[in-house]
């Protein structure tokens, strides 16, 4: 079972059972998988448990008619329902919950039942129940009386919804009709006539006649009847639904006579079972599978109407009594009866395609030990799999679906691999292929995951224009020994699978365009381009979003491309640039959203009602085609582009903390009389730049490098593209959980440090700009002399008077400033905010890295305190937290 489909069922459960827990689901999923076992177990034996629920039952003979007439049906997976129901009735705990669910559920559908719902429901025996309900429930239950009396009209009706469903799907080629008068001819559909008998002779009283001519009479009547005609003593009653056949014969038979003949009749009511199974599964609506089965057991009623024919050739003799009657049609019963079982369960459980061969596979098996009875399921078995192993072959060994009646187990959806780019979501690869569990035969019930693969890759490689064929196609037969056919769909899966992986590796080039162009723009590793185009693009993306114009940023990342090593990737006309709608923290929660019950609701949200800068939206694109597109598809971009803008707009804080860096050595070359209080100014910007800095190497050098590595190994070693897909996935995964994107604390914790970072530096630069020492040193500096030549001694002198004056006057406007804006009281209250924003982060990252086993995230403490700066601080805190959940002990 698939991660997917577990927690599907959880959820599923979770909801049937309206729970709804605090913790999740998620508490649930972890215990199935840690407890899940890596292989498939044994078929489990039902009667057993059949047994334990009776015997646990209040109702035991209800139960076991229900497991009988679900068994006639081949419910699938039947057997394991029961075994788990086995186990609840074990299991105390869980009976208890599930009484107490349930009696809460009635109560909430008796308090709903008043407010004038249009859906009816039984009330519980302890409600009373109202005329009007009582009413309705007649109307129900009279029309399901009615239905179950009809014959002809439900089979009209049901072959009408079959045509109309088909027709729907293959919308170019119409399922063929017979002509009307097919289903209009009574008398030559080899089953007996409603109403009356076909014979005109005046019947005498059969009582009247002696033994031997009763006798005679009844032999001639009993041939009629095991043709499908009525005889003159013995008559077919009319059919109520779809049970079996029932006969009347004339009550004053003789009593010795009358006994042999009811045990003849049950060859007449299999006969006439088989010959309606055959009528009505010839139809084009009910497939190719029912009809092959139908052309199967036809077969055998010819040679059963052969031994008729013989049987009244010797009666005309008269050679022909009762007993020898009996004797002849000994070895044809078994088979009419074996015949007839079959014919009903298919009907019961409305089975087609692979669900009817489930149902004679396990049928075949079920008569293990009775080789006649084997022998003659295993015959049906091959005749009816034929068509569909024909579509099965073309699925694995060219990857086309020909199934126009919705047999096989793979259903193709209209998708459009062009919507790939826009899709969150990778829909085509998984939604356009999907498996139909009732469609699946018991015995290719493991290998179809295999089929499905093995058919998606062919189809892949077909998409692009490149018609592919197996090699070592061989036809697969139905045969009880499952290794036969087991390794033929191996041998076409690992074509497929070679197929498929050279075609994208080799051809398609993917591991260059992730190498070359996505590693290089999207994880920052080409450091060269990222500084020109960042020198480049500085000035215009500080203006908001709305005030950006795309082309001149297309143009000059084409500049930095063409200017920069990028230059030699053959994949740089990919790379585009785009705007987001939304800052970081909100594509975040966009992208965590997939899937979930919240997804709708933060799609269609209003985008934030800010305005980004072209800092805070600027992101990286990528164009891929069809079918590199299945690798690198939107999700995977998407969390790419999380990655990117995470580490882009660290660099940009970091050239911002650059850039006070380099205006604060500016600032030092004068004699400030108040310098202590900028010194600490100073101290805060390289404390804030260590930690971008040793940020940024984390989460390049010990983060997503490493891990590349591991993906470059991983694909190397890939035997198809969906090993490809899971260790891309996973890639994407480890990178975005290591660099904190993929917990919210976290994440909200770091943007508030930037934050902090991004305000002391437009704070700086305030600073900086109104001290205008770069434009009084411009204004004053005579070093290089004048258009005349030199400076002479006179004028070096002046300039030295005039720069002793202007460092006095700057200190002084300095001072001045620092007093009446309270610079040294927004440094402390910047040093304070980092500082308990870091000590935070830390703290939080040693609890994750412990609880969570994240030790990768320890590195993040190694570096920021190399030196044990903050260890004091932060066992200080791990002290109070243990001091505040100290007096909660003697409560335990």
């Amino acid at each position: 079972m698939s991660e997917f489909r577990i927690h599907h069922d959880v959820n599923e459960l979770l909801s049937l059972l309206r729970v709804h827990s605090g913790e999740g689901a998620e508490v649930y999923i972890d215990l199935l998988q840690k407890n899940r076992t890596p292989y498939v177990t044994t078929t489990v034996s039902a009667h057993s448990a059949k047994v334990k629920i009776a015997e646990f039952s209040r109702t035991p003979e209800d139960f076991l008619k229900k497991y009988d007439e679900l068994k006639s049906k081949n419910t699938r997976h039947l057997d394991s329902l029961v075994y788990l129901l086995s186990k609840l009735t074990e299991d105390k705990e869980t009976l208890q919950y599930l009484q107490q669910n349930a009696k809460e559920r009635a109560e909430l559908a008796a308090n709903a039942a008043p407010s004038g719902s249009t859906n009816f429901s039984i009330p519980s025996s302890t409600s009373k129940i109202s005329l009007q309900e009582l009413e309705e429930l007649r109307k129900q239950l009279g029309s399901v009386t009615a239905n179950s009396s009809v014959q002809q009209q439900p089979l009209e009706l049901t072959r009408k919804i079959l045509r109309d469903k088909q027709n729907k799907k293959n919308s170019g080629q119409p399922i063929p009709i017979f002509p009307s008068w097919v289903y209009e001819r009574p008398a030559l559909i080899g089953d007996f006539l409603n109403g009356s008998s076909l014979s005109t002779d005046t019947t005498l009283p059969i009582g009247t006649l002696p033994l031997a001519s009763q006798e005679s009479m009844i032999v001639e009547d009993l041939l009629y009847v095991l043709i499908g005609v009525d005889g003159r003593y013995i008559t077919a009653q009319p059919l109520v639904g779809r049970q079996n056949r029932a006969f009347l014969v004339d009550p004053n038979l003789d009593l010795s006579i009358k006994e042999l003949v009811t045990r003849i009749l049950p060859v007449a009511a299999s006969y006439s079972a088989v010959t309606r199974f055959i009528e009505e599964k010839s139809s084009f609506e009910y497939g190719q599978v029912n009809h092959a089965l139908a052309a199967a057991m036809r077969t055998l009623i010819k040679e059963y109407m052969i031994l008729i024919t013989q049987l009244e050739h010797l009666q005309r003799q008269g050679l022909l009594s009762l007993q020898k009657l009996w004797f002849y049609i000994q070895p044809t019963m078994r088979t009419l009866e074996i015949l007839a079982s079959l014919a009903t369960s298919v009907d019961k459980g409305e089975c087609m395609g692979g669900s009817t061969l489930s149902l004679l596979h396990d049928k075949t098996f079920n008569y293990t030990g009775d080789s006649q009875a084997q022998e003659l399921c295993l015959y049906l078995t091959k005749a009816a799999s034929v068509p569909y192993f024909e579509i099965l072959e073309k699925w694995i060994y060219r990857g086309i679906i020909n199934d126009p009646y919705s047999e096989f187990m793979v259903e193709e959806h209209e998708l459009q691999k062009e919507k790939i780019q826009e899709d969150y979501n990778d829909k085509y690869w998984d939604q356009r292929y999907t498996v139909v569990q009732q469609q699946i035969p018991s015995f290719l019930q493991k290998m179809a995951d295999k089929i499905l693969s093995t058919g998606k890759y062919l189809n892949v490689v077909r998409e692009c224009g490149r018609d592919v064929t197996c090699p070592v196609a061989k036809e697969v037969l139905y045969t009880l020994k499952e290794r036969a056919y087991v390794e033929q769909i191996e041998k076409a899966y690992n074509y497929a699978s070679k197929v498929l992986l050279n075609f994208l590796m080799e051809e398609k080039e993917l591991v260059a365009h992730l190498s070359r162009s996505i590693k290089h723009y999207f994880l920052m590793d080409q450091g060269d381009f990222f500084v020109h185009f960042m020198d480049l693009t500085e000035e215009e993306l500080k203006k908001p979003v709305d005030d950006i114009i795309i082309t001149r940023l297309e143009a000059l990342l084409e500049l930095a491309l063409r200017m920069s090593t990028a230059n030699t990737d053959p994949f740089k006309d990919d790379l585009k640039i785009d705007l987001m709608p939304h800052d970081l923290i909100t594509q975040l929660l966009r992208v965590l959203a997939i899937e979930t019950k919240q997804e709708k609701a933060i799609v269609s949200a209003d985008p934030t009602e800010l305005t980004l800068s072209g800092l805070e939206a600027f992101s990286f694109d990528y164009i891929v085609k069809w079918p590199l597109s299945l690798i690198i598809n939107r999700k995977a971009l998407t969390r790419y582009q999380m990655l990117f803008r995470h580490m882009f707009y660290c660099k940009h804080v970091e050239r911002q903390l650059c850039n006070v860096w380099i205006s604060n050595k500016m600032a030092k070359q004068f004699s400030l009389h108040s310098a202590k209080w900028f010194a600490g100014a100073f101290t805060l910007r390289q404390r804030m730049l260590n930690f971008v800095q040793n940020i940024q190497y984390y989460m390049m050098f010990e983060v997503m490098e490493p891990t590349w590595h591991i993906l470059e190994k991983n694909l190397k070693l890939a035997s198809n593209i969906d090993d490809v897909l899971s260790h891309h996935t996973s890639f994407l995964d480890n990178c975005l959980k290591d660099c904190m994107l993929t917990n919210p604390e976290l994440l909200k914790i770091f943007s508030k440090l930037m934050s902090v970072c991004v305000m002391f530096t437009n704070c700086m630069q305030r600073f900086t700009q109104s001290m205008k020492l770069d434009n009084e040193m411009d204004r004053l500096t005579l070093e290089h002399g004048t258009m005349l030549g030199p400076p002479t001694e006179e004028e070096r002198a002046e300039e030295a008077a005039k720069k002793k004056l202007t460092n006095k006057l700057l200190a002084e406007h300095a001072d001045n400033l620092h007093l009446t804006s309270g610079f040294e009281a927004t440094i402390n209250k910047f040093d304070s905010n980092f500082s308990t924003h870091l000590l935070d982060l830390l703290d939080k990252l040693s609890i994750y890295s412990t609880n969570d086993c994240e030790h990768s995230m320890l590195n993040i403490i190694y570096r920021l305190d190399f030196n044990g700066f903050y260890t004091e601080r932060l066992e200080h805190m791990s002290a109070e937290r243990s001091q505040k959940a100290a007096p909660l002990l003697p409560c335990l």
